[in-house]
């Protein structure tokens, strides 16, 4: 980051001139987005496409799903037939792509949870990158804009 000023009511940043307050706002995200991207966000994507139901099955019933995912597979793998201890069933996310399609199903098998958890977690991993880019672009932004121009 290099020095900010403000030229004729334009701003100077990072080694460029003339700058609106649009333009400034632009260049502080990119700033932040650049700085947030990294192995977590990889991570994160990785886990939402992995979640896909893009692999063929052998039958299901009516109404189910259509389809597997590489989480399932793989969790399937791992957690062949084990099941949670005393009956207990957790919910677990099934769909969402496009999002009218989500629904919470309640599972008793360690392995349907967790290829169904993989997802969401990548969800999550991803919406925290998103606030965080927004909240340091606005507080960075609004520390070198004037009066008028600041958000909020």
């Amino acid at each position: 980051m290099d020095t900010t000023e403000e030229l004729n009511g334009t701003y100077f940043y990072a080694g460029r001139s003339n700058l609106r307050a649009n333009e400034l706002l632009f260049m502080i995200f990119c700033e932040e987005f650049a700085e947030q991207v990294g192995v977590n966000d990889f991570a994160s994507i990785v886990a939402i496409v992995s979640g896909l139901n893009i692999l063929s099955t052998r039958g299901k019933f009516a109404r189910a799903t259509p389809g597997t995912s590489l989480a399932s597979r793989a969790a399937r793998r791992v957690f062949p037939k084990a099941k949670f201890p005393w009956g207990i069933e957790l919910p677990s996310v099934v769909g969402g792509y496009p999002p009218r399609t989500l629904r919470v199903i309640l599972t008793h098998k360690i392995s349907t949870f967790t290829g169904r958890a993989i997802p969401v977690v990548g969800w999550i991993l991803l919406s925290k990158d998103v606030a965080e880019i927004t909240y340091r672009t606005i507080t960075h932004y609004n520390s070198v804009a004037r009066g008028t121009d600041k958000i909020w």
